[in-house]
C-alpha cells in the first residue's frame, strides 16, 4: 500500500491542533488557500468560541471543529483515531506535547509539529517509537524551520555531491526576522533543563539502534571565518545537527561515514561576538528563576509580528558538502523563516504524509527519511528555494 493511501477509511484526512495559536492560525490561513480539494480536514482547539474565529476569518462555515485539550488525552485519543494525520502547534512541547505523540503512536495515525525541543525529540523517542513503528505511524518531529532547511538542505546537497566515501557537510544559517514567541520559550526552557537534556539524549542511545557498517554524527564546529562562504561562522547549539545526522544514520546515500556541522553566520567578527554574548547570556538568565521569567513575560507565546513585518524577513541556508576530493555549495531560501514559512512547511509535511507515495518507515523519523524527494518537491513548487551554487 502507499504511504498516501493509508487509513482512506477514517473520516478526516487532517487536524490541526492549536488552530487559535499564532501559528496554528497561520497554519489554517495556508491549508485553507493552498489545500487540495476535497482535503477532508477539520480545526481543534480547547476554546470553542476562538476556534469558530478562526473558521470565520478563513470563511469556511462548514470546516469541523473539534474541542480537545493537549492535558485531555480522552479527547486526544478520538481525534486520533479520526484523522490520517494530525498537525499540532501546541507547545513548549516537553510540556504539552507528549499526550498527543502517545494517541498517535497508538492510533497509528501520522504526526507532524514545529518543535526545536531535543529533550522532548529524545523523550518521545524512547517511550513512544516502538508503539509508532508497531502501528505504522510517522512521527514526525520539527517540521519548521527547525529542522526543514537543514535537513533536507543536507539531503539535497549529498545529493549533489554523489560522494562514494565518507561526507563532511556544515550548515550555514542567516536570517532577518523575528523569532517567534513560542520559539524563545522553548529555548529558554531548553537552557534551563541542560541536565535533563543530556539524560534524554543517553536514555535514546541505549535503546536506538545504530546502522551497521557505516556512521552518521552531529560535530560540534569551532568558531572561525569560512573563506569559501566569506562568513564569520558561530556554532550553534539547536536540534537541527542532531536531525541531520538521524537522517544521515538512517540513508545510506550519506555514505559510509557521514558528519554534520551546523552554525550561524555573520558578516563581521563584531557581529558573532555579539550572537555568542547574546546565547550565553540567555543560558545563564535561564538559570535564575526571576531572570527567566521576567524573560519570559516580555516576550509571550502565541504573538506574533504584523504581516509587513513578516513580508520583509528572510532566511538562507548554506551548506557546504566535501567528499571525494570534491565541494559543492548549496543553498536553501526563503522568506519570513519564524511564522510563514513554517507554517507552509508545517502543512506542506502534513500534505506530503496524507498524499505522497513516500518511503516506507514508521516510528519517529525525519523529514528526509519520512519525505525526502516528495516534501523537497512540494516546498519548491511553494517558493521555497533550493539551489546548488
Amino acid at each position: 500500500m502507499a504511504s498516501g493511501d493509508r487509513h482512506r477509511d477514517r473520516d478526516l484526512d487532517l487536524v490541526l491542533l492549536g488552530a487559535t495559536g499564532f501559528t496554528g492560525a497561520l497554519t489554517a490561513a495556508y491549508l485553507a488557500e493552498h489545500a487540495p480539494a476535497g482535503l477532508r480536514w477539520a480545526l481543534a482547539g480547547r476554546n470553542q468560541a476562538k476556534l469558530e474565529a478562526v473558521r470565520d476569518r478563513l470563511g469556511l462555515p462548514d470546516l469541523e471543529l473539534i474541542t480537545a485539550d493537549s492535558g485531555d488525552r480522552a479527547s486526544l485519543d478520538a481525534l486520533a483515531r479520526r484523522a490520517r494525520c494530525v498537525i499540532t502547534t501546541v507547545g513548549p512541547y516537553q510540556q504539552y506535547g507528549e499526550p498527543l505523540v502517545a494517541a498517535c503512536a497508538e492510533a497509528g495515525t501520522d504526526y507532524v509539529d514545529l518543535t526545536g525541543e531535543p529533550e522532548f525529540v529524545d523523550r518521545m523517542y524512547v517511550a513512544h517509537h516502538a508503539a509508532a513503528a508497531a502501528s505504522g505511524a510517522r512521527i514526525v518531529h520539527a517540521c519548521g524551520f527547525d529542522s526543514i532547511p537543514h535537513d533536507l538542505g543536507a539531503y539535497y546537497t549529498v545529493r549533489e555531491l554523489a560522494a562514494k566515501g565518507p561526507v563532511a557537510v556544515r550548515g550555514v544559517v542567516r536570517a532577518g526576522g523575528t523569532a517567534s514567541g513560542g520559539t524563545f520559550h522553548s529555548a529558554m526552557g531548553a537552557f534551563s533543563r541542560a541536565r535533563q537534556m543530556r539524560e534524554a539524549m543517553q536514555a535514546r542511545r541505549q535503546v536506538e539502534p545504530r546502522p551497521e557498517g557505516r556512521s552518521s554524527k552531529a560535530v560540534a564546529g569551532r568558531p572561525h571565518r569560512d573563506s569559501l562562504l566569506g562568513l564569520w561562522l558561530l556554532p550553534l547549539p539547536t536540534i537541527d545537527p542532531f536531525v541531520v545526522a538521524r537522517s544521515g544514520a538512517a540513508l545510506a546515500a550519506y555514505g559510509p561515514r557521514f558528519t554534520y556541522s551546523h552554525y550561524a553566520g555573520t558578516k563581521t567578527l563584531r557581529y558573532a561576538a555579539g550572537g555568542a554574548a547574546l546565547a550565553g547570556t540567555l543560558a545563564l538568565s535561564a538559570q535564575v528563576p526571576p531572570l527567566k521569567n521576567l524573560l519570559l513575560g516580555r516576550i509571550k507565546q502565541g504573538d506574533g509580528p504584523s504581516p509587513e513585518r513578516r513580508a520583509k524577513s528572510w532566511f538562507t541556508v548554506d551548506l557546504v558538502g566535501e567528499g571525494d576530493g570534491r565541494t559543492v555549495h548549496t543553498r536553501v531560501s526563503g522568506g519570513d523563516p519564524g511564522y510563514d514559512e513554517t507554517a507552509k512547511m508545517l502543512a506542506e509535511s502534513a500534505l506530503c504524509l496524507v498524499f505522497d507515495d513516500n518511503p516506507s518507515t514508521a516510528g519517529c523519523v525525519t523529514t528526509a527519511q519520512a519525505m525526502g524527494d516528495n516534501l523537497m518537491t512540494r516546498l519548491v513548487a511553494a517558493g521555497i528555494r533550493f539551489e546548488t551554487l
